[in-house]
């Protein structure tokens, strides 16, 4: 494909990003995060249009989820908006689907625009990290997903570019890799609407002691211990030899 359709593909690419953007940024307040009567009307506006058509509300949710993460956005966010919306269960299934397909779009277009440069730019840089995944990049990157790496999604999106990892191993790699870390966050976002729907007011010491909450977020400190763990003793430990 030539340079010229490669520009408008990354024009488009931007204007979508600055009007996402926008829209979101228009439309929220950050004030309205201390405020319960914005989550509790927003909830039953939810409930409503669960209870009406929840398939569309998951396919909705599923679009913006896909265009979210290809436009460089945060899951944590949406994973817990996710929990919120339509509890733990059904919402780590379908953020775990959405971030994987959006992910996997980034890549494709990452690998597409950006491929020789990244590869002239690291792999001399990380050439110990590229043998390593080399031998097998699936359970590696897998590994990686979990443990997060130490980096923001959008950059683990797009690292892959640099292993030729095929679209397929990535894919699958991802789905699996990223299930633990999901199901915490839609749990505590399940837990804090839950907290929400019996309380009138958002007490912050009361919140942090329900069960709901408490438990997930001991949960994911273990997993980000774990993770480091992981991290230290067998990707450093590896690519040291």
């Amino acid at each position: 494909m030539n340079l010229k359709l490669k520009l408008l593909i990354g024009i488009v690419y931007f204007i979508c990003f600055s009007a996402l953007m926008f829209v979101i940024f228009s439309n929220f307040d950050l004030k309205d995060l201390s405020d319960v009567n914005f989550f509790k009307n927003n909830q039953q506006l939810l409930n409503n249009l669960k209870s009406e058509s929840i398939f569309l509300l998951l396919i909705l949710f599923s679009i913006f989820s896909i265009i979210w993460i290809l436009l460089l956005g945060f899951g944590t966010p949406l994973a817990l908006l996710a929990g919120f919306i339509f509890d733990k269960w059904v919402g780590t299934l379908i953020s775990v689907l959405s971030f994987s397909i959006g992910a996997t779009l980034l890549y494709f277009m990452a690998n597409f625009f950006f491929r020789d440069f990244l590869k002239k730019k690291f792999s001399k840089k990380i050439e110990k990290f590229v043998n390593l995944f080399n031998k097998n990049d699936f359970l590696y990157f897998m590994l990686f997903r979990f443990t997060g790496g130490g980096m923001p999604f959008a950059v683990q999106n797009v690292l892959p570019v640099i292993f030729d990892m095929k679209i397929k191993k990535y894919f699958f790699s991802t789905l699996l890799g990223i299930i633990p870390g999901i199901f915490i966050i839609n749990s505590l976002g399940a837990g804090v609407g839950n907290f929400i729907n019996k309380n009138d007011s958002i007490v912050w010491r009361e919140l942090i002691k329900d069960p709901e909450i408490y438990i997930p977020i001991i949960v994911f400190i273990a997993v980000l211990i774990l993770a480091s763990f992981i991290n230290k003793f067998f990707f450093n430990n590896t690519l040291s030899k």
